[in-house]
């Protein structure tokens, strides 16, 4: 794997790696293949990070070391790798060192000397010519110097460049270590939400348990057991439980409660602290302005740019005085141009090059020069700023780590809750239990009714259907029987009748309670469910928002009910459509017992529910949106109210337009009728001839009147509005007898406004030909009923005027009041004819209307067959594609079951054999040989065709059987060794014994010898906690008495213990020893001796401390510490 340090783009097949804690970049050759492990470890060599001290991220992920690259999409143009390191996240590690930037000093170039660089024009005699050389060495000087300065300046504005790229990353890494932080904060801040939810969900159910305890006691006091329940130790429901159990109970529950709270109290303030430092951390910005110095050093880079242009012109000049001094050389100066003219124009130019060139190469090198000062200074800046981010990041994820570590503590205490609160949960639901277990008791006894008349309704069916059998089978032999002889018939079986089916049923449920649906509520009242207690809480403390609370726990009831409620008709005994008289049962008992198993059912499904539904937890956010979605229902089903209402006042509307029309129309006609009437009247007391004259004049009026498809009656007295048409129609078997012949009549003669709605939409839709076959039967009919009826509202002028009032001028009234009593009389009777028509004519139309509701439901029916049809014929199709799948499993199954039998016969026939083996006879050596030769067979009778788990069998006894060999042989090597380990070990116990007897012996007499010299003076060699005695010798220091030991002295401190209080210095001293110091005298430089101080006396100062009791070189002495001896009497030296 290579690299190189770059800041260019990812190439393909390039992975991009970045240090987090100062920027630099390296871009690595890898493929998806790689192991991050591999990257790890490059990083490790070229930048120094320890390979476990890595923490690799990129953008939110973090790349595990033994994956490759290609799990997280590596490498990617658009994707980068970040190395954070972790010894530098800890808090106690060192600040980031300052930024140092190397830049290697580039040596400028010699001064010109004609000695170094000698030219033929150097010994001219012209002074002009001799001049030329020094302005071609002085102008190569110039331009050497300028590009020293270039170079430099070139080099720190790519150290500035590079600094730049650096901070940028460093700002890149910072931000994929805020956003890892952030998505671990989220899944923290996630988890614990999900904790508060659950816990403030469990701390409201604990706590209505306790308050409500006192409450739920009394309750069920209160209610008495069914009487056929009661014992003389358990009269209510109270006396399910032991009460002073429970309310142990309760203190316990309690106390844990308000403990268990209070801790989550503490958790919930130091959660808040960690989130207050995550998001104040999250959200500060405490980076330098980046821009700003990008900007500026895009700025800068015009210094650079002059410098080239400087650099072109010296270029150029040194170009200009070469070819003069090359034109020197071979004389082909031009003359117009002299050395003289030459030399002074170089001269302003070397002024320039002197004065403005390098001077301003010089300034623009400074001005890079402090924007790469400047740049190290924001780059330090920026470390330390990264440095201290990351470390509060660490610090931050380290608080986040110990608050996820408190959730499963808390877990765990919750779910110590909860088992402590199971015995009050179980109290608080005996009620609703109670209430649910009266109404399963109802709802049995419906069922049971229903199942028995199920099973007499069954018997029932299946007489019938024998009933049906046997006929049929009558008629067939009765068919066939003169054809086939009826012994053939009998062997052929066909003279069998079926049995008779006896539908009995064992009585059960005999022992149920005897209580009826009416008495549920009595012995169990609703409020044993707690619903009613609930809703009153609900109230008092919500006030309004109670409502969407309640209707959202009953809404998910309603839920929860539906489903069951779903189960439960679907195992129900009898449904609704079969609600039919059975077993001498009428309908009406059928159906109360149905509904009473339904009720009970609800009941008992409500109190089942009711403890899950009760503790259903509904937040604020679940209120807002069952709000939220009632208003918006409210609002949408008062919108369709009011377009309902629209649509109907705006049909209502339409039948007062259509009764106006109807209501003028009659107006008119009645009008129309007086009008003939009263002009009749008038005809009728003139004479014959006026009268003959008025009848001739209406036959004219009634031909124009005929064509124009309008009827006008001739002198009819009438005072209802429908006496017009009435007046002109006949019966119903005559219209229905003449409707072929007057078909055409009768679509002329009828009045447009006279028709209902009802009939004349039908005739509209048979014209237009738009609607389907049953609404163009309904129009046929309608339309044929509507001729019939009015055929003869255009009859013929003999009917409507007598042919012998047209012929004969001369009749008198009488006989035209004889007609006229006439025509009244037909027409009175045309009227009855009519009403009876309508009447008939309205059940017809209702027949129809009926029929046409059958045919459309046989319409939708078939429609439904056909699809249920097609959906059959669909799962028929899948049911065989899964037939044929489930076949070939099956047969690859038989096929793998066939050879892993063969197989298991195999290995249980080799079991068998390795059985016979182990108990063979023998004993151990027996058994060796036994497995020895089985292996030696099953090697024999190897074959290429077994399994792998035969050959590894075998394998294994060959194993097994080297290993028992070895084993046995072993152990007869031990048997073997065995009495002579036993005689050893014999000789060793009684050795140790002695040793042991001896070492007990030893041990007494050592504790009588220090018991004895406890109190004793020793005199031997001094140890600690015995006591010595010390005397003054003639060198003024305290010395030890004792026989063999020696040059052990008292200590300074101990002598001034004994002799401070004393005037004078005693001649012994007694005490008990505490501490000996070992030491050895050697030798000091004379420079080194200083004077000992003891006891107040002053020493020579040839005296070493390091030899304070004049002993020779090389002698080891000691010096002792004691303490005092109670009552110990210290003798001091009398006076002299």
């Amino acid at each position: 794997m290579s690299s190189r340090v770059t800041g260019s783009s990812i190439h393909e097949g390039k992975l991009l790696v970045h240090i987090a804690e100062n920027g630099r970049s390296f871009d690595l050759d890898c493929d998806e293949t790689t192991l991050v492990e591999e990257v790890m470890q490059f990083i490790e060599n070229v930048a120094g990070i320890n390979f476990n001290d890595q923490l690799v991220l990129c953008l939110d992920m973090k790349l595990e070391s033994p994956r490759q690259l290609s799990a997280y999409k590596l490498p990617s143009d658009d994707r980068e790798v970040f190395i954070f390191n972790k010894a530098r996240l800890q808090s106690n590690s060192l600040p980031p060192s300052p930024e140092q930037v190397d830049i290697v000093d580039i040596a400028g170039p010699p001064p010109p000397s004609s000695s170094h660089d000698p030219h033929p024009l150097d010994d001219a005699l012209d002074p002009a010519l001799k001049a030329l050389p020094s302005y071609e060495r002085q102008f190569r000087y110039h331009y050497h110097c300028g590009h020293a300065i270039y170079s430099g300046t070139v080099v720190k504005y790519e150290h500035c460049e590079r600094l730049l790229r650096e901070q940028m990353v460093q700002e890149r890494a910072v931000e994929v270590a805020r956003g890892n932080l952030d998505q671990y904060y989220r899944v923290i801040n996630q988890n614990y939400g999900d904790f508060m939810k659950r816990y403030m969900q469990q701390n409201r159910i604990h706590s209505d348990l306790l308050v409500n305890f006192g409450r739920d006691v009394e309750k069920l006091r209160s209610i008495k057991l069914h009487p056929a329940l009661q014992t003389p130790n358990r009269r209510c429901l109270m006396d399910f439980v032991k009460e002073e159990n429970l309310r142990k109970s309760v203190e316990n529950c309690t106390s844990s409660h308000k403990q268990f709270e209070n801790k989550v109290l503490q958790f919930k303030q130091t959660f808040g602290e960690m989130k207050h430092r995550v998001e104040e951390l999250l959200s500060s910005k405490a980076f330098l302005p980046i821009k700003n110095l990008e900007q500026t050093i895009k700025e800068h880079h015009r210094y650079i740019n002059e410098q080239k242009s400087i650099m072109q012109s010296l270029s150029k000049d040194v170009n200009t005085v070469r070819k003069l001094v090359d034109d020197c050389l071979s004389c082909q100066l031009s003359s117009s141009l002299r050395p003289h003219d030459a030399v002074s124009a170089l001269g302003p130019m070397y002024d320039v090059h002197e004065k403005n060139h390098l001077p301003r190469m010089e300034t623009c090198d400074r001005t890079i020069s402090k924007l790469l000062d400047f740049c190290k200074q924001r780059k330090n800046e920026m470390n330390m700023l990264v440095h201290n981010y990351m470390q509060n990041i660490t610090y931050v994820s380290y608080l986040i780590k110990d608050q996820k570590l408190q959730f499963p503590v808390f877990k765990e205490a919750m779910a110590h809750q909860d088992n402590l609160f199971v015995d009050l949960k179980l109290f608080h639901g005996i009620g609703a239990a109670y209430r649910a277990c009266l109404a399963e008791v109802v709802r049995r006894k419906a069922s049971m009714k229903l199942y028995m008349g199920m099973a007499g309704q069954l018997a029932e069916r299946l007489a019938t259907k024998r009933e049906v059998e046997v006929r049929r089978r009558e008629e067939f032999l009765r068919a066939h029987s003169s054809y086939i002889p009826r012994d053939v018939l009998a062997s052929m079986g066909l003279f069998d009748t079926p049995n008779q089916c006896d539908v009995n049923i064992a009585p059960f449920d005999v022992d149920l309670l005897n209580i009826d649906i009416s008495e549920v509520d009595r012995y169990a009242p609703e409020y044993l469910a707690g619903m009613t207690s609930k809703l009153e809480k609900h109230g008092s403390s919500k006030g309004s928002s109670t409502l969407s609370n309640d209707s959202s726990h009953s809404a998910e009831a309603i839920d929860i009910a539906a489903g069951s409620c779903k189960r439960y008709d679907s195992e129900d005994l009898l449904d609704v459509s079969d609600l039919v008289e059975i077993a001498g049962t009428s309908r009406l008992e059928v159906e109360n017992a149905k509904l009473k198993a339904e009720l009970a059912s609800r009941i008992a499904l409500i109190c089942s529910l009711y403890p899950e539904v009760e503790y259903e937890s509904v937040d604020d956010d679940s209120v807002d949106s069952v709000l939220k979605n009632a208003a918006e229902k409210t609002a949408e089903a008062l919108q369709l109210k009011d377009e309902y209402v629209k649509h109907v006042e705006s049909m209502l509307k339409m039948k007062q337009m259509q009764c106006v029309s109807y209501e003028k129309r009659i107006e008119e006609l009645e009008e129309k009728l007086s009008k003939q009437y009263v002009q009749g009247q008038k005809n009728s007391s003139v004479n014959d001839a006026a009268d003959f004259a008025l009848l001739s004049g209406k036959e004219d009026n009634c031909k124009p009147e005929y064509v124009n498809s309008e009827v006008h009656m001739p002198c009819i007295s009438t005072t209802e509005s429908m006496d017009e048409v009435s007046c002109i129609s006949s019966s119903l078997d005559a219209k229905l007898g003449r409707f072929t012949a007057h078909t055409g009549k009768a679509s002329d003669g009828v009045d447009e406004n006279m028709l209902d709605s009802s009939m004349v939409e039908p005739h509209r839709e048979v014209q237009g030909g738009h609607k389907d076959r049953n609404e163009k039967i309904v129009g046929q009919l309608c339309m044929s009923l509507t001729n019939s009826s009015t055929a003869e509202s255009v009859p013929s002028t003999q009917e409507l005027v007598p042919c012998s009032l047209a012929i004969n001028p001369h009749l008198d009234s009488k006989v035209n009041g004889d007609n006229l009593l006439e025509i009244q009389n037909e027409l009175a009777e045309k009227s009855n004819q009519l009403n009876e028509t309508e009447m008939k004519l309205k059940s017809v139309l209702e027949e129809v209307a009926m029929l046409t509701r059958e045919l459309e439901a046989s319409r939708n029916l078939l429609d439904e067959s056909q699809m249920n049809c097609a959906h059959l014929e669909n799962c028929l199709h899948e049911a065989r594609e899964e037939a044929q799948t489930q076949k070939s499993s099956a047969d690859r199954r038989a096929t793998e079951y066939s050879l892993l039998r063969s197989s298991v016969l195999k290995m249980r026939s080799l079991f068998e054999r390795l059985k016979k083996c182990v108990y063979s006879p023998g004993g151990v050596a027996g058994f060796a040989d036994s497995l020895r030769s089985l292996a030696q067979s099953l090697a024999n009778s190897t074959n290429d065709k077994d399994d792998d788990d035969i050959a590894e069998f075998r394998k294994c006894i060959r194993v097994l059987a080297d290993k028992v060999g070895f084993l046995s042989r072993h152990r007869e090597e031990l048997l073997e060794k065995y009495p002579k380990l036993e005689t050893t070990n014999e000789q060793l116990r009684n050795e140790l014994e002695e040793k042991i007897n001896l070492v007990k012996t030893l041990y007494n007499k050592h504790q009588l010898e220090k018991q004895a010299n406890k109190e004793k003076i020793s005199f031997g060699r001094l140890e600690v906690h015995e006591i010595a005695a010390f005397v003054l010798n003639s060198a003024g220091h305290y010395e030890a008495i004792t026989r063999n030991c020696s040059n052990y002295y008292l200590s300074i401190e101990s002598v001034a213990l004994f002799v401070d209080h004393l005037p004078n210095r005693p001649n012994y001293i007694v005490g008990q020893i505490v501490h000996i110091e070992q030491q050895i005298v050697k030798a000091l430089p004379p420079t080194s001796t200083r004077p000992e101080h003891g006891s107040g006396d002053q020493l020579t100062s040839g005296m070493s401390t390091s030899n304070p009791y004049g002993l020779p070189l090389g002698c080891e002495y000691f010096v002792v510490t004691v303490a005092m001896l109670p009552d110990t009497k210290i003798h001091s030296l009398s006076p002299s």
